[in-house]
C-alpha cells in the first residue's frame, strides 16, 4: 500500500510541476502556474503523513517506508532544482529562450560537489524521517526494517561521492566540435 501511495506522490509531483508549468506558459498565467507548483511540496507532507499513519496505526515498517524517506529527503534536497529544470526546458520550448549551454570542466566538477551536499542533505533529512518514525512507533520490533535502511542512505552519498572524486580526477572536456564535410 505504501509503494502505490509513494509511486502515486512521484506522478503527482510531476504532474502538479507539469501543470503548473503548462499553465504558466501556454495558458499565460504566471500566478496560477505558480499556485499549481506549491503543490509539489504539499504532496510530500500528504507522503509523509501517509507513511506515519501506515506505521502508528501498526503496520510493520518494510522497505516502501525508507524508500519513502528517501523520496521524501530527495524531493526536499533536489525538489528545487528539478523544478527549475523543467522551468527553464518549458521557457526555451515555449518562450523561446536560450538554452543554457552544457556545462564542462571544473564548473561541471564544482556541480557534482554541489551535488554531493544535496545528497548529503537527502540523506540526513531521510534518516531524520526514519529516526523520528522509529521514535513515534516505539515498537523496535515493528520498526527493525527501517534502521536496516540506514547503510542505504551511505551508501548512495558515498555512490555521488565517488561520481564526484571521478570528475575532479578527470574533469568532464567540453566535445570536440565535428568537422563540417562539404
Amino acid at each position: 500500500m505504501i509503494l502505490l501511495a509513494i509511486i502515486a506522490c512521484e506522478v503527482g509531483f510531476w504532474v502538479a510541476i507539469i501543470a503548473g508549468l503548462l499553465v504558466r506558459y501556454v495558458a499565460r498565467k504566471p500566478r496560477s502556474g505558480a499556485a499549481l507548483l506549491i503543490a509539489a511540496p504539499v504532496i510530500d507532507v500528504v507522503l509523509l503523513i501517509l507513511v506515519a499513519t501506515d506505521l502508528i496505526g501498526g503496520a510493520t515498517a518494510s522497505w516502501h517506508h525508507g524508500l519513502a524517506a528517501l523520496y521524501i529527503g530527495i524531493s526536499v534536497a533536489y525538489g528545487h532544482r528539478m523544478i527549475a529544470w523543467a522551468d527553464r526546458a518549458f521557457a526555451v520550448r515555449f518562450r523561446g529562450a536560450s538554452p543554457r549551454p552544457r556545462v564542462t570542466g571544473w564548473a561541471y566538477t564544482r556541480k557534482c560537489w554541489i551535488d554531493v551536499l544535496r545528497t548529503l542533505l537527502a540523506a540526513v533529512i531521510a534518516a531524520g524521517i526514519i529516526l523520528g518514525l522509529t521514535l513515534a512507533v516505539d515498537a523496535p520490533a515493528r520498526t527493525e526494517e527501517l534502521q536496516g535502511f540506514l547503510p542505504v542512505l551511505g551508501l548512495i552519498v558515498a555512490i555521488d561521492l565517488l561520481w564526484a572524486v571521478s570528475y575532479t580526477l578527470w574533469p568532464k572536456k567540453a566535445p570536440t566540435p565535428t568537422p563540417v564535410r562539404g
